[in-house]
């Protein structure tokens, strides 16, 4: 993060005291806190300069110490100014420190506030004058009990460890940006990935809408067919067909609003059936194919599918609907052999098997539905196939399931 950066961030609730506040603009207004600050500073450079001034009281006039005194005073009570005029406070209260001993304090105060709030080659000019001035101090109001070289080498070593406490301030200020900086890139990082997650989602919910209502219409249409060419069935055959059909539209209509209802932005609670993992509910697709007529032996072969991820079940679920669903409409009267293996780390493997159909047979498909079963596996990480094999078509896939 840049100087200018860091030097312009305001009320920064981990800057020190004493130098909080704005880095040099004084645009705003002050809140308790900094006025709480600003009067500390001032205490403080008072407290400092009446300790650097004492010793050399002795030896003046009382016009010269009063004079000392009273700019001492007027420099520490300038600081009030220090967010405003930083530098040009600095270099006036370190200026003054030369003729007198109790504007010290205060020179220490602004020096410490541009080294924070300026970048280091102006708090190394402002450290260099503070140098300078106490070269001249030292020879002007010399300290009785300290020899001329002790008292330049100390005010030396305080400048500089003042100009060095500030960038160390200043460091930690900008470590401490550079943190919330990158906390809150990774928060809309995150927010980004969820939102798009759930746009995916959505489009993913959006292709179901192929898989669900097909499988349900392709049932309707078998028993609707069959009143259509036997009108003169018996009424106990008419009416099982159409409770059927009753059915399977009330089944429609509950898949339908399951799959809009995931599609609104607002959550909203599935339905029990849904709730329930998706190969437990295998059973109840293949008890409908087989009361539609369809012979399907079902070969389960995962013990416990309940632990399985909910997106590889739910796509092992659609692969079969889709499967019995295009055996309906390409090869009704032909058995189905749907076949689930897997086990956690060796993956979740999906098989359906039917005879090939000789001719033209069944009802006309769109032929986007293997496409969609496609994409679906492949979001779930998977591979999905199809085609004729040893004079059966074959719809396979496999399936990640991490151990």
């Amino acid at each position: 993060m840049s100087d200018e950066a860091i030097g312009s961030v305001r009320r920064a609730p981990h800057a020190a005291p004493g130098v909080a506040g704005g880095g040099g603009g004084g645009g705003g207004p002050r809140t308790a806190r900094d006025v709480a600050v600003d009067i500390a500073a001032i205490v403080v450079a008072v407290v400092l300069g009446a300790v650097n001034a004492w010793p050399r009281y002795g030896g003046m006039p009382h016009a010269v110490a009063a004079a000392v005194a009273g700019v001492g005073l007027l420099a520490s009570a300038a600081l009030w100014g220090r967010r405003r005029w930083p530098v040009g406070l600095a270099l006036a209260t370190v200026t003054l420190s030369a003729v007198s001993p109790a504007a010290g304090g205060a020179a220490f105060v602004a020096t410490l506030s541009v080294s924070v709030h300026r970048p280091l080659p102006v708090a190394v000019w402002v450290g260099g004058l503070g140098i300078a001035t106490e070269l001249v101090i030292a020879a002007v109001l010399p300290d009785p009990r300290v020899p001329y070289a002790a008292t330049v080498t100390m005010g030396a070593l305080l400048t500089i460890g003042t100009v060095g406490w500030g960038r160390a301030i200043r460091a930690r200020r900008g470590l401490l940006l550079s943190l919330e900086e990158r906390a809150r890139r990774a928060e809309e990082d995150r927010r980004a990935r969820v939102a798009e997650a759930r746009r995916m989602e959505r489009v993913r919910l959006a292709r179901e809408m192929h898989d669900v209502l097909a499988h349900r219409m392709s049932l309707l249409s078998v028993y609707a067919g069959a009143l259509e060419f036997r009108p003169g069935a018996p009424e106990e055959e008419i009416a099982r067909a159409a409770g059927i059909i009753r059915s399977g539209v009330h089944q429609m209509l509950v898949d339908l609003r399951e799959v809009i209802g995931l599609l609104r932005e607002d959550d909203v609670v599935d339905p029990d059936e849904s709730a329930r993992p998706a190969l437990a509910r295998l059973a109840g697709l293949v008890d409908e194919a087989r009361t539609a007529g369809t012979r399907v032996h079902l070969d389960l072969r995962v013990t416990e599918p309940d632990v399985v991820p909910a997106l590889v079940a739910g796509t092992a679920y659609r692969i079969v609907q889709e499967g019995l669903t295009n055996a309906r409409k390409h090869a009704p009267g032909m058995p189905v052999t749907v076949t689930v293996d897997g086990a956690a780390g060796r993956g979740l493997a999906v098989q359906v098997r039917q005879p090939l159909a000789m001719g033209d047979a069944g009802i006309p498909g769109s032929g986007v539905g293997l496409t969609g079963l496609a994409e679906r596996a492949t979001l779930a990480g998977g591979v999905l196939e199809h085609g004729p094999r040893d004079g059966e078509f074959v719809l396979c896939a496999q399936l990640p399931w991490e151990g």
